[in-house]
């Protein structure tokens, strides 16, 4: 049953949202809430298993469809693939206890969801709480809204107005009770819940039923070793939960409860426990260390915060307070990209303070509980993005496959039985076994183990995996995208050398390190000023680049606190060091800081030299920086000389400066008043060293055909550079640079393609030349052999106006340069819509989204930030990759050999069963529990042992279990299994010994004379009366034939199967597979020879002549022989299905396979040189470029 979007029944929740989802109104009906009662009785529960398994159809049956304004019920669905249900009760919150009168509630809360959300006359606020997050009903929007967040559309002057002197007792009261306890609460799960939700999964369920019938069949052994195993499985499983649980609540739980000092209107401060702040509230921040227990805007004075846990890098991050902007404009919408460094946020830690003129630290609460940057942290964790992998996917419709097959043998067995006056419980039972024996109850718990074994290996080699289900997805990727700073480079950065402009030239370049000392002048101030570090722990601490730069200069700062210069009321000081030369001041003060955004690709200072005027000083990206200085003191050769260093891989700041009038206070100019007008001072000149890892693995993917990316926050020719140093771009491959505008208005976006040229000092060569190399060009684009590089903004760009060309660009797009941590996530998931399995690897910073998004995201940094991170390296170089897809190959080869093998050994006791079902024979209980415990459990836990394979090959494993190699092994394997087994019950038919009544006829002596035959006949009957103490029914030769033959025809399986090279280890390694399978042949064939009366009559086996047994060996041995043949000429000739495809023209249909056939043929692609202009309407993904962004994120890589 579908749902139809009625009037009013449906709506989006968090539409545009990460987490969008579709909310449907229900009514509970009684009438139909009984009969469900009714058939749940009935039903002996069976039918609330369902409904729990099924919530939707709960819902369905027990309610009728209604408004959500009156609903009691919603019905929530994901907007995602998998379509995935949750069931939810509205409840009621009263606030009646707060509100006594109209004047209780101040007329400034009108527009807020607060009061829209209050139902008059009762006072009550109807609720959902999805995912951790509180929602409520917005009687006039009619529409369910988050709460525990400041709206978005108070402006900056409304925070100052509304908020700047605290919330009343009666606002705050009012809002707690809707908004709930800004707590992070992840209650330890208790132990019964995991194991009643563990028990309840479908494969439990089902061996629960298969359990139930071995016990009425008196199967004990099985069913006892099969419960032991389970309750092993769930208790693991429960133990796993349980720590992951425990984890999760320490990590939060130092959050939930801390004294904080909050300002209440008309009744001055109060302190309070954290857990009953609300949005609005104002946050009185003192001096010293403070863990913020919410989100917050800074609406007064100045915060350094130490925001590693959730960005991983442990950098002291200045906060500026929101300016007090009159306008129309939401204050987000007012900041842009800025905002961030407005808000505090969650978790990190204020390690200072600087108040302004008013005396305090003030911030007004934004966001609380789970809906802070902590908060989403966490229910990432808590909620992660299911996985669509075709293998799980194919895994249910295999079993689907064999429910079927095993439906047909029911059928059978019925028919057979029913046919011969059987009675009709034994009918039952025999034909319920038949499911138990088709679909083998021990196969997720073999595919488990695989995983456990990789997770273990895993760690042996420093990756953690917090995402098991993602190992089988390594074997699968194709494409690598890598961020640059910390990653492929070093994470440090060395001065190289400084070259200072005088009158519009540049000078002499300065070395570091040098043997003298850098001269005092402009420049020289702008190194020792221009910069947001702080004295922390006895240490400068900052940003890595900023540090380096203070300490070329050999000056200290001074954080003996309390430094008041005029108007500014702490001012940090730096004087000369003791290395320092000589310089006429005593010192600098810097007393105001625009802190560095990644949206204006710039940071500036206010300083005053003591005793001197003030002035600022500008650091930032070389070509913005020039763009803003005054053009007759910008060298006329800037350009040439920035691409110069940006071609050698250089980071290249650009610094400027200019003299402040005395009068004005810093605090009162604006940024935009102060960075105009500048005098360039010069180049600022940066080496960032590749890591020693990154050439040798960025070449064994190359080798394996992945594809490498880098995706970076840096400046795009250094960016292009990197990649060609680290092997990306191949010396003989061509980059073609993709450069997207759009200029404001209506005017149409614009699109070039240019081609960047080996030698820079050829940009400026005659167009003479440029003619004569053009057929080479071609003859390089026509083979394919060029890579597009793109920054971010012409990223955006594309993707809003040319995104019809989105898809050739990305397919051969290399090198992704000022990329914010929303556009990476983007590119993430446009790759993934081209049937790439992508991978990504970053520190865990500005890279945290596109790890979450990403097929299998890898983490080099330990801190927080990365949980998200399914993996997590500790080693932190990009060697971890190849070894990672190394062991995701080696695991999904591994699931498939374990499918295969418990798929042909259910089938091979399927048919020997049913074989012996037509004379109304079966397999003895001892016979069922060899094959089931003593062969299929120990194969099922050993054989996954083998390890990956050291070389990485050319392709990949195949991904479908679905697909034509693999359903022709499982086929072929199944036919000469039936074959055999057929052939074998035929032929003990037609041997001269054989009796269908006398067991024992075949090992009796022949005496052919007369007279001994009553003495003979005698000994027989006593034997044979002997045997029919201890005969359940089961002995009779073809018993014996086809259980020996479809026991050792499980080990020939298990042997073929274990595949070694090109992606496992070749199967001798794995010793312990070996001797297993050594000692279960050894027995075996000890079953068959010996002939020892207990064993046999124990295991339901009787005597046959010798030559027959040779005879059954003979039958093995050419079974194994062909399989072992059909499987190494046919199924793993590589060369023959590379045939077979192009005989009969198979085409992949992965999307971005086919778009490179298209291209191929396309001589016009790529069109270099040329402009494009869109006519198209722009596709709005302005606000969010999708995936999940870090929300603390602002990268200081974008400060080139």
């Amino acid at each position: 049953m579908g749902e139809n979007p009625a009037k009013n029944h449906y709506a989006q929740l968090n539409k545009g949202e990460e987490n969008e989802m579709d909310i449907f109104g229900y009514k509970t009906q009684g009438c139909r809430k009984a009969l469900c009662i009714a058939g749940y009785i009935l039903s002996c529960g069976v039918l609330r298993l369902l409904f729990y398994w099924k919530p939707e159809w709960d819902v369905w049956v027990n309610c009728i469809r209604c408004s959500l304004e009156d609903a009691d019920i919603v019905l929530l669905r994901t907007t995602d693939d998998f379509r995935i249900y949750s069931r939810k009760t509205v409840t009621w919150i009263s606030v009646s206890a707060f509100i006594k009168s109209r004047s209780d509630y101040p007329a400034t809360e009108e527009d807020s969801i607060f009061s829209k959300a209050i139902m008059k006359p009762s006072l009550q606020v109807k609720t959902i709480q999805v995912q951790k997050i509180r929602y409520v009903w917005n009687i006039y929007a009619k529409q369910f809204q988050k709460v525990g967040v400041l709206e978005d559309h108070y402006t900056c002057s409304a925070i100052h107005d509304k908020f700047g002197s605290g919330l009343s007792c009666n606002e705050q009261n009012v809002r707690r009770v809707i908004c709930g306890p800004n707590t992070i609460d992840v209650p330890v799960i208790p132990i019964w819940k995991l194991l009643i939700k563990e028990v309840l999964n479908p494969f439990y369920v089902f061996q629960l039923f298969s359990v139930c019938l071995w016990f009425a069949e008196e199967y004990m052994e099985y069913a006892t070793a099969i419960i032991v195993m389970s309750l092993l499985s769930i208790f693991l499983t429960v133990y796993d939960l349980r720590k992951q649980s425990i984890k999760l609540h320490r990590l939060v739980e130092s959050h939930n409860n801390i004294m904080v000092t909050v300002c209440r209107n008309k009744e001055g401060f109060q302190e309070l426990e954290s857990r009953h702040l609300v949005p609005g509230d104002m946050l009185i921040l003192k001096e010293g260390k403070t863990l913020l227990p919410c989100d917050a805007i800074l609406v007064s004075g100045q915060c350094t915060v130490n925001e590693s846990m959730l960005t991983g890098e442990s950098i002291p991050v200045t906060k500026t307070h929101l300016p007090q902007a009159d306008n129309f404009k939401p204050w987000k919408v007012y900041c842009a990209e800025d905002y961030r460094k407005h808000v505090l946020f969650c978790g990190t830690e204020v390690i200072q303070t600087k108040a302004d003129d008013t005396g305090v630290v003030k911030a007004v609460v934004l966001r609380t509980g789970f809906n802070t940057a902590k908060g989403d942290l966490v229910r990432s964790i808590l909620y992660p993005k299911p996985m669509n992998f075709k293998l799980y996917r194919d895994a249910l419709r295999f079993l689907m496959c064999l429910i079927a097959f095993a439906a047909i043998g029911m059928i059978y067995t019925v028919c057979v039985f029913v046919l011969n006056g059987e009675e009709t419980g034994e009918v039952v039972k025999k034909a319920l076994d038949v499911i138990t024996i088709a679909v083998p109850p021990a196969l997720p718990a073999a595919l488990t183990t695989g995983i456990i074994y990789t997770q273990q290996r895993l760690k042996k080699k420093g990756i953690f995996c917090i995402s098991p289900q993602r190992i089988n997805m390594c074997g699968q990727l194709n494409l690598f995208c890598f961020d640059k700073t910390g990653t492929l480079t070093e994470d440090g950065l060395d001065l190289w050398g400084l070259l200072p402009c005088e009158r519009n030239c540049f000078q002499d370049i300065h070395s570091f390190p040098a043997d003298h000392s850098l001269p005092w002048g402009p420049v020289f101030k702008a190194l020792a000023v221009c910069h947001s570090l702080i004295v922390w722990e006895g240490k400068i601490q900052g940003d890595p680049l900023d540090v380096k730069m203070f300490e070329a200069t050999n000056w200290v700062i001074d954080d003996s606190s309390g430094h008041r210069i005029e108007g500014s009321t702490h001012a940090t000081i730096v004087r000369p060091g003791i290395k320092a030369t000589t310089a006429p001041v005593e010192g600098i003060a810097i007393l105001h800081q625009f802190p560095f955004s990644s949206a204006l690709q710039r940071m500036s200072v206010i300083a005053q030299e003591i005793g001197g005027d003030p002035q600022a000083f500008i650091k930032g990206a070389p070509e913005i920086v020039a763009m803003l200085c005054r053009a007759e003191t910008v060298p006329s050769n800037f350009e040439s000389k920035l691409l110069l260093y940006t071609a050698q891989g250089f980071r290249v700041i650009g610094l400027a400066c200019k003299s402040l009038q005395a009068g004005k206070l810093p605090a009162a100019l604006t940024r935009e008043e102060v960075e105009s007008d500048l005098t360039f001072l010069g180049l600022l000149i940066m080496e960032n060293r590749l890591k020693r890892e990154t050439k040798p693995v960025l070449e064994e993917l190359s080798a394996a055909r992945i594809r490498s990316v880098m995706v970076t926050g840096d400046n795009i020719q250094t960016a292009i550079t990197v990649a060609k140093n680290a092997g990306m771009i191949a010396p003989t491959y061509r980059v073609i640079l993709v450069e997207a505008n759009k200029m404001p208005g209506s005017f149409p976006a614009s699109i070039t393609w240019k081609s960047l040229e080996e030698n820079k000092t050829e940009a400026y060569r005659s167009l003479g030349d440029e003619s004569q190399t053009e057929p080479g060009i071609k003859m390089a684009l026509g083979s394919g052999q060029y890579h597009f590089a793109m920054s971010g903004k012409s990223y955006q760009i594309v993707a809003q106006h040319f995104r019809h060309l989105l898809p050739k660009l990305l397919l051969n797009g290399t090198v992704f340069a000022r990329m914010s941590p929303s556009h990476k996530s983007s590119l993430i998931e446009e790759f993934q819509k081209l049937d790439y399995f992508v991978g990504m690897c970053g520190d865990g910073a500005n890279d945290c989204g596109a790890l979450k998004v990403a097929h299998a995201g890898i983490s080099l940094s330990e801190q927080e930030a990365s949980v998200a991170s399914p993996f997590t390296s500790r080693t932190p170089s990009i060697a971890c990759v190849p070894e990672l897809i190394r062991e995701g190959r080696a695991a999904l080869v591994t699931s498939f050999c374990m499918f295969k093998y418990m798929a042909l050994y259910s089938t091979i006791q399927y048919l020997g069963v049913l074989l012996l079902y037509w004379q109304l024979n079966s397999f003895g209980n001892y016979q069922f529990l060899f094959q089931d415990l003593a062969i299929t459990t120990v194969i099922g836990v050993t054989m996954s042992f083998t390890g990956a394979y050291p070389k990485l090959v050319p392709y990949r494993p195949p991904s479908q279990l679905i697909s034509p190699p693999l359903l022709l092994s499982v086929v072929l394997n199944i036919l000469f299994s039936l074959s055999m087994q057929i052939f074998g019950f035929v032929v003990v038919q037609q041997q001269p010994w054989y009796s269908k009544t006398d067991v024992h006829s075949a090992c009796l002596p022949v005496n052919s004379h007369e007279k001994n035959s009553s003495s003979s006949l005698a000994l027989h009957g006593v034997r044979d009366g002997a045997h029919e103490q201890t005969d359940n029914g089961f002995k009779s030769y073809e018993n014996t034939t086809v259980w020996l033959l479809s026991t050792i025809n499980c080990l020939i399986v298990a042997l073929v199967f274990s595949k070694g090279k090109p992606f496992r280890q070749p199967i001798y390694t794995n010793y312990v597979f070996v001797l297993v399978l050594i000692g279960q042949l050894g027995i075996c064939l000890f079953l068959m020879f010996a002939d020892i009366d207990d064993l046999y009559s124990k295991m339901d086996l009787v005597c046959t002549p010798t030559t027959w047994r040779i005879s059954m060996v003979v039958m093995l041995a050419v079974t194994l022989a062909v399989s072992f043949l059909v499987e190494e000429a046919v199924i793993e000739n590589r060369a023959l299905w590379l045939l077979l495809k192009k005989t009969f023209r198979y085409h992949s249909k992965s999307h971005y396979k086919r778009l490179q056939h298209m291209l191929e043929q396309d001589s016009t692609w790529p069109p270099l040189n040329e402009t494009f202009f869109s006519d198209s309407v722009a596709v709005a993904v302005e606000g969010n470029m999708g995936g999940h962004s870090n929300p603390t994120f602002d990268s200081s890589e974008d400060s080139l």
